[in-house]
């Protein structure tokens, strides 16, 4: 049997009324959700850097060590060359080994400079590092806080939460596919999720226009489906929302 269009609007009504409550529920909880997803992305994103800087000063440190290992290489080299030195019948054996000791002593400059530079690295790197812990210090503390504060909010408000989705689902398939598309539609573009409004003061309490005598009296009847002319929202007499209270 088809309904008629009081008993559907009666129905959207009733639906608006439980998904206001779910709205409600949700404004106490307010940005909680939201800053609580921030600080995890932000807890994230230092937990990774802190990684990677401690990995660029492993790499510096492990450098270092190779550096310093030329660096013995290249002095045992000088004092084997030193010792032949000693021992040359020839000048090409001479150019030979001097040219060799002048190599290890360019390898030495080298890893000594490089050494100086990796160890100017590490300190500003152990800085920044020190610097990025202590802030991830101050966001987890920030985080424990604001999941605590959720949790509190969530664990009052979740059964109420979930018994009055479970009145929407249920109510939603009573009510025509149509109006039902128009309805989450509206609600969606809405900013305080109102898709069916009553007349307040002669106007409409969605967007606050006026709404003229004659239409209001279209609204009272019950006949068709109305919306108001400037937020397109729909619109239903104050007692029929009374009607709705008492039933």
């Amino acid at each position: 049997m088809e309904q008629t269009v009081e008993q559907k609007l009666k129905a959207l009504y009733e639906l608006q009324n439980i998904h206001t409550k779910i709205d409600k529920i949700r404004q106490v909880r307010g940005e909680l959700p939201m800053e609580v997803a921030d600080l995890e992305d932000d807890v994230l994103g230092l937990e990774t850097r802190i990684s990677k800087i401690k990995g660029e000063l492993d790499d510096l440190e492990d450098s270092i060590v190779t550096r310093k290992n030329t660096i013995k290489d290249s002095q045992a080299a000088i004092k084997r060359y030193d010792t032949q030195l000693k021992e040359v019948k020839n000048n090409r054996e001479y150019d030979a080994l001097t040219k060799e000791i002048e190599i290890q002593g360019l390898d030495i400059q080298v890893a000594e400079k490089k050494i100086k530079e990796h160890g100017f690295e590490i300190t500003s790197k152990t800085e920044i590092y020190e610097a990025t812990k202590l802030q991830l210090e101050s966001r987890k503390k920030d985080l424990e806080v604001k999941k605590g504060e959720l949790d509190v909010i969530t664990s009052e408000t979740e059964k109420e939460e979930k018994d009055l989705q479970k009145k929407a689902d249920k109510a939603e398939p009573t009510i025509d596919a149509r109006l039902l598309v128009a309805y989450k539609r509206l609600r969606k573009n809405s900013v305080n999720g109102l898709a069916v409004v009553t007349i307040d003061r002669d106007s409409c309490s969605g967007c606050f226009n006026q709404i003229p005598p004659q239409r209001q009296l279209d609204i009272r009847q019950r006949k068709k489906i109305i919306v108001c002319e400037h937020c397109g929202r729909i619109l239903v007499d104050e007692a029929l929302t009374v009607e709705v209270a008492e039933a």
